[in-house]
């Protein structure tokens, strides 16, 4: 049995990957490691083959540790510390009473979008885009689908085994179990038990008492073990973990941008509560995008709107703000959305397909391009591939809260059936219409 996501000498060459990103140098750790016979290229699916022996391993933990001792360059322009984050953040925005419809929308929009993306995860843009072409359904429109798939382009581009039985066109039958619902539906009772005094440790504990280990990864996966290990927010998030920079709080955010209508920086001042339980600095920007965001989707009426929302609550030097302002600026200019995603992937295309940059500056992008059409965004962030269903969640949370429940089209969100699955306590089974209406209770002012 191989542990993903956790072992030293799976997360030494991630840890070496994201120094560079950093501009920290590694050299000295880095000949250290692959002259002790390491491996020092990224493991893609969490981890290798075989377990290292004892005297690898302990050296993979060493160069963990002494990584986390050194100071990156971006440290000044990139702060996680909420103190000066706020300091960047506007002042005088007028939290709303949430409109039932348009976060009955935003939760369908979450949904269907994640349940889109779902079976061709990890699958890359090129592989998504044979799938399609083989089965005539070039450019992305609907759901897909294995019939008339041919067979070498199955092998070739195997759907995400565990979702594929219940998120292909044949076979969806209700909104199937997902991170990307588990964590708002989390969230959400969290802030029932909790409301505006909710803390950091909080979250921790929900985690544990709520998240069986097994199913969080990267990032979150480290921070509870480290949880375990007895190390307390924000050390959670900064030992030995290299994937603090991405994706997996960014898809944490949206209920709280839901409590918060009219009230960016009231939503990110929430969402960074949870956000460094696991994640720092740029990682932590993105679940501030987030519930920034779809704060605004409650009441705005253009993307362009919610885009400077979410913008105004990330620090204007850092890379996320850069990442975003690219992709925004070259999705205004171009028309054509595969040469949007070209340009996105000449930039970012060398970071892991999980990072937060690449597949923040994805989403943007198809915001732009979506234009508030649901369907023409979700099925252009999808298509653009790396982590398709977390994409997809967040773009149809964005658009549906645009838009309102009433105005999402039926061919997408009536397979849905109103209905989750989840192994949550109390929420196995629950409609859309009962987290919407729970999601109005928090947010009133």
């Amino acid at each position: 049995m191989r542990l993903t996501w956790i072992q030293p000498e799976d997360l030494v060459g991630h840890a070496f990957a994201q120094a560079g990103e950093d501009g920290v140098d590694v050299a000295d750790l880095r000949a250290r490691w692959t002259v002790a016979g390491g491996d020092d290229a990224p493991v893609r699916s969490g981890a290798s083959e075989t377990p290292a022996p004892p005297e690898l391993r302990a050296l993979a933990a060493q160069l963990l540790d002494e990584l986390d001792r050194r100071p990156s360059p971006y440290d000044e322009a990139e702060p996680t510390a909420l103190d000066e984050l706020r300091a960047g953040w506007p002042a005088g925005a007028r939290r709303e009473a949430a409109d039932a419809g348009r976060v009955h929308g935003a939760w369908l929009g979450r949904a269907a979008g994640c349940l889109l993306g779902k079976p061709v995860e990890k699958i890359s843009r090129a592989g998504i885009r044979e799938i399609l072409e083989a089965t005539g359904r070039w450019p992305l429109t609907g759901w897909f689908t294995a019939v008339g798939l041919p067979g070498d382009v199955a092998a070739r581009h195997p759907w995400n085994r565990r979702s594929a039985t219940t998120s292909l066109a044949e076979n969806i039958d209700g909104m199937p179990e997902d991170d990307d619902l588990n964590f708002p539906m989390l969230n959400l009772a969290l802030l029932e038990d909790r409301g505006a005094g909710l803390t950091t440790e909080d979250v921790a504990q929900r985690w544990l008492a709520e998240l069986p280990a097994g199913r969080v990864f990267t990032a979150e996966r480290v921070a509870y073990r480290n949880l375990l290990l007895g190390h307390l927010p924000p050390a959670t998030a900064t030992v030995r973990n290299p994937f603090r920079d991405w994706i997996g709080a960014q898809i944490r955010g949206d209920v709280f941008g839901w409590a918060r209508p009219g009230d960016p920086a009231g939503a990110a001042a929430l969402a960074w509560r949870d956000a460094v339980l696991s994640h720092t600095r740029n990682g932590v920007y993105g679940e501030l995008f987030a519930a920034a965001a779809c704060s605004a989707s409650l009441v705005a009426a253009t993307v362009d709107e919610v885009l400077d929302a979410g913008l105004s609550v990330v620090p204007a030097a850092s890379r996320y703000a850069k990442a975003v302002r690219f992709a925004r600026e070259t999705a205004a200019k171009e028309p054509d959305w595969e040469a949007v995603v070209d340009a996105i992937e000449a930039r970012y295309g060398h970071l892991h397909w999980v990072h937060v940059l690449n597949n923040a500056a994805l989403v943007v992008a198809a915001l732009v391009h979506g234009g508030g059409d649901y369907e023409r965004s979700i099925t252009a962030v999808v298509s653009g591939g790396w982590d398709t269903d977390s994409n997809g969640a967040t773009v149809g949370s964005i658009v549906g809260g645009l838009t309102g429940a009433a105005a999402l089209p039926q061919r997408w969100t009536a397979p849905l059936r109103n209905r989750v699955g989840t192994t949550l306590a109390g929420f196995d089974g629950i409609g859309f219409d009962a987290l919407a209406a729970r999601t109005v209770a928090v947010s009133a002012p």
